[in-house]
């Protein structure tokens, strides 16, 4: 049984005494070095930092007769002193936790390149610079992993290295050997540098077992070398591994981190990692059954590895998405958490209280004898020891305490990594059997499927198919544990069986992902929201098929009642994009992502009845504007010759986006102008315009943002694709046709040089209120409505919302005549309004009856809340004409009014009542 400290030296410090008592190793530290006591005495009211470390090593170097010789005793003289030094402080509670691995941490590093720097020069000096083949010198890059990476190290810690060089290749000296030669020895000296045992103790313990094939590996490798090793052998535990992954040594660590990072963290959402660390923690689980370590404060139960856990399977899953979740301090990590919606505050609160007392817990083990133990202590005395260093009266309230933490760390542990499709599922048989079309149909009868037949032929022709039979074993497994939960849920909406074919060509699309469908697997409130989503909305479920990334949305409940803050998503956007220059692939995926998220956000809040059609308009609009004006600057940097920094340039937005209309896949109507005087403007602004247009047309892996149109720049299609401000307004004032100056009224500046959007907006001004004569002007309106008409209406018995008489169009065409017909009157009429209060002016003003303007106004809202339910199923504009007729009949007595005649055309049959009301 180890004994218990001894007398303390009478003349030191009542802190270094009390401490003393404490620990063994402080103890015997003092006992056997001399020195200690009054370098402890001067130091231990401050923390160290890596200068004071510095300058006690060159202090002993100068006195242990040159850097190589002095290198083994300083190095292990300074370690006495920094973890004598740490015993006092934090046992004296002087030191908090973030003190202690910091400098435990520091410690480490400033070891590790004191030795490397020291070596390598005695090498360099006998073989020469290793040289790449075309005469760069090459330098080892030594790896700190695990908590000596995350900047978390214990005060009794062994160290995790790795060593990797860039280039292979030979020395430059007289005796020539290889560079994979020359880091060996260099990797091999470093370590018995840190690791041998002398009559002055060791630095750090060294475990290389993390490189790649561990033991059976070559100690040191090249970038290729881990670059394929990466590709083609990397397994799931060594991504969870180089999380904490951080260069001590060497100038290239930015090439390093560049082949590592797409190893460990995925570009898509990689919910495969649950699984894979829920099996690596079944797997260290049982190696401490194995052994009887359930008091293993580190491995056990509730530990310190579970916490990291919690931490490290969120930064796998969404790392590669979330670049600020890259990071390595485990603490760190959970703090981002709450804001993503991932854990709640005060499943964080706890977790990091449990963090910090189970490490504070840790280092009063290790400050006993200084051993690399996490095993509460059997005897009764180490107890009393450990108890009293915690601040409790005795070991059985310290107990106490901790086994309260280490409950709530496996509470939360078991809410991440629980596995829920552990448990068989009532529908396990209908699956299992699901080419037995008779016992399927009867089974999914029985749980309220109108059409069983038909959706077990569904699932016999899924079970029986090659996707499903070509599955890998490990996704297929995860297909079946799913198969039944889907049946269920799809069960419990109002029309089960649209939402069962919806959520199966669902599960098609994804079937090979097996990262989505353990996230439908791990979050069975998620699979809910699907099949409540699908079901209430065909265009969703094309969406979600289309886009299946966003599936992660429906993990975070308040996405779907918090209103959006567009102000802040623009900044984290941009600032994103800025961070990812100058890759332009990766931008623009980016961009798709965040919009489809977010245009995914408002889908399921309008689906949820939280959303008025209006404002769901107001919101994409304005995340149109927002990824239009994020665009321009991303093109401007990609263009080489540009001759000023600022582009004096704006989109102008038209129809749908130019009215705040916009609707869900609504493609954008724009110009493009710019105000330079300067001689190269038309080229290098024609060039913005195309490239912008690409940018937010194209097709990449993440989709497309959108359709755009441009046809309505001065002269169309044959027209310049980018046009002056000057020659804008001439063509506006001179030579434009009146369905453009209509197409005016509802055009606004959206992004670029706000000055320039100001000037645009004078220009729509003044085309706006030039005098029109009523009549001719009335007679181009009426002609080109019936083009419209003759080429989309009347193509059905149904009514067409959108073009028929007493539909959408007809109202826009009668405010439009109105604001060219009277704003050289009335200038309220030209502001980009929205046609309800546009409606609204007019009949303040008088120009058209004021109870008609109102009626009217509740008919274009009805119609678009009928355009918009018909969208959400994919269903084309046309319905009942019963349906609309109450809404079309102060449209079609509004026309009445305005122009004196019937809305042109003759599609449908005109409502009963309508005629008598336009005479009113």
């Amino acid at each position: 049984m180890p004994s218990q400290p001894t007398a303390v030296n009478d003349m030191l410090p009542g802190p270094i005494r009390e401490a003393a008592r404490l620990s063994r190793f402080l103890m015997r530290m003092l006992d056997s070095r001399p020195w200690l006591g009054a370098r402890l005495a001067a130091s231990i009211g401050h923390a160290l930092d890596a200068d004071a470390m510095h300058a006690f090593l060159d202090e002993q170097e100068a006195a242990g007769g040159g850097a190589e010789a002095a290198l083994r005793p300083a190095l292990r003289h300074l370690r006495t002193w920094v973890l004598c030094h740490l015993a006092v402080r934090d046992l004296g509670g002087r030191a908090d936790l973030a003190e202690v691995t910091e400098t435990m941490t520091v410690l480490a590093e400033v070891a590790v390149r004191r030795a490397h720097d020291v070596l390598r020069a005695a090498l360099v000096q006998r073989y020469g610079l290793p040289l790449s083949p075309t005469g760069w010198e090459q330098e080892l890059l030594v790896i700190g992993m695990g908590k000596l990476g995350g900047r978390e190290l214990n005060v009794s810690s062994d160290i995790d290295l790795i060593f990797i060089y860039p280039e292979d290749g030979d020395t430059g000296g007289a005796k020539v050997i290889s560079n994979f030669e020359f880091f060996e020895r260099l990797g091999k000296q470093l370590i018995q540098a840190l690791a041998e045992v002398t009559e002055h103790g060791q630095v750090f313990r060294v475990d290389m077992r993390l490189r790649p094939n561990g033991d059976s590996g070559p100690l040191v490798g090249s970038f290729d070398m881990l670059e394929n090793y990466f590709i083609t052998q990397g397994r799931e535990w060594e991504r969870y591994a180089w999380i904490k992954a951080r260069v001590l040594a060497g100038e290239r660590w930015q090439e390093l981190e560049n082949i590592a990072r797409p190893f460990i963290f995925r570009k898509y959402l990689d919910f495969g990692a649950v699984n894979a660390m829920r099996d690596l923690h079944a797997q260290i689980r049982r190696e401490v059954a194995r052994r009887d370590r359930a008091h293993n404060i580190k491995l056990g139960p509730g530990g310190i590895r579970e916490i990291e856990f919690i931490a490290q399977v969120f930064q796998l899953i969404r790392g590669g998405r979330d670049a600020s979740l890259q990071i390595r301090p485990t603490l760190k990590v959970l703090s981002l958490l709450p804001e993503r919606g991932i854990l709640s505050a005060e499943a964080v609160r706890e977790l990091g209280a449990a963090y910090d007392f189970l490490r504070r817990l840790e280092h009063r083990l290790q400050y006993l004898d200084d051993a690399q133990t996490h095993d509460l202590p059997a005897g009764d005395a180490d107890r009393a020891l450990i108890a009293r260093g915690m601040g409790f009266a005795d070991y059985a309230a310290l107990l106490e305490v901790l086994d309260r933490h280490r409950a709530v760390v496996s509470r939360h542990f078991d809410a991440v990594f629980g596995d829920p499709s552990e448990e068989d599922h009532s529908l396990d048989a209908v699956w299992k059997a699901a080419e037995d079309t008779d016992q399927s149909t009867a089974a999914l009868g029985e749980l309220g499927y109108r059409h069983p037949r038909a959706a077990a032929a569904r699932l016999a022709a899924i079970h029986a198919g090659p996707r499903y039979k070509q599955l890998p074993n490990n996704i297929r497994s995860r297909f079946d544990a799913l198969m039944p939960r889907v049946i269920e849920a799809a069960a419990a909406t109002p029309g089960a069986d649209d939402t069962l074919a919806r959520c199966l060509d669902l599960l098609e699309a994804i079937g090979r992902r097996g990262a989505y469908l353990a996230l439908l697997q791990q979050y069975p409130h998620a699979l809910r929201r699907v099949a409540d989503l699908v079901g209430a909305s065909r265009w969703a479920a094309q969406y979600l098929t289309r886009h299946p990334i966003l599936l992660d949305e429906l993990l975070d409940p308040r996405a779907m009642e918090t209103a959006p803050d567009w102000p802040s998503f623009r900044a984290g956007l941009a600032a994103d994009l800025d961070a990812l220059e100058p890759d332009m692939e990766r931008q623009m995926d980016v961009m798709r992502e965040r919009h489809h998220a977010q245009e995914f956000r408002l889908l399921t809040q309008d689906i949820a009845g939280l959303l008025t059609v209006e404002k769901l308009a107001d919101h994409l609009s304005e995340l149109a504007d927002i990824m239009l004006d994020v665009t321009l600057p991303l093109v401007w940097r990609k263009i080489k010759i540009r001759h000023r920094d600022e582009p004096k340039f704006a989109v102008i937005s038209y129809g749908k986006l130019g009215g705040k209309e916009l609707g869900y896949a609504s493609d954008l109507d724009i110009v493009f102008l710019y105000d330079d005087p300067s001689l190269e403007a038309a080229e290098v602004y024609g060039r913005l315009a195309q490239r912008t247009n690409t940018w937010l047309s194209s097709h990449t892996a993440a989709g497309q943002l959108f359709e755009t149109d441009l046809r309505l720049r001065p002269n169309g299609e044959s027209g310049f694709i980018a046009c002056s401000l000057d020659a804008f307004r001439k063509y506006q004032l001179e030579s434009a046709w009146v369905w453009e100056h209509q197409a005016l009224t509802r055009a606004r500046f959206s992004a670029g040089d706000r000055a320039l959007g100001e000037a645009f907006e004078r220009i729509r001004i003044e085309v706006l209120r030039l005098p029109r004569e009523l009549a001719p002007l009335r007679a181009e309106v009426l002609s080109m409505r019936r083009k419209m008409r003759d080429a989309h209406g009347g193509k059905s018995e149904l009514f067409d919302l959108k073009h028929d008489r007493g539909g959408l169009i007809d109202v826009e065409f009668l405010i439009q005549y109105l604001v060219l017909g009277h704003s050289h009157a009335h200038p309220e009429l030209t502001g980009n309004l929205g046609n309800i209060a546009l409606l609204g002016i007019a009949g303040r003003l008088g120009l058209i009856p004021a109870d008609l303007a109102a009626a009217c106004a509740d008919s274009y809202r009805q119609m678009r809340r009928l355009q918009h339910r018909q969208r959400l199923n994919d269903q084309p504009s046309r319905i009942d004409p019963a349906e609309a007729q109450t809404a079309r009949r102060p449209v079609m007595a509004l026309w009445q009014a305005v122009f004196g005649e019937e809305a042109p055309g003759a599609a449908g049959t005109m409502p009963a009542g309508v005629r008598g009301t336009a005479e009113l």
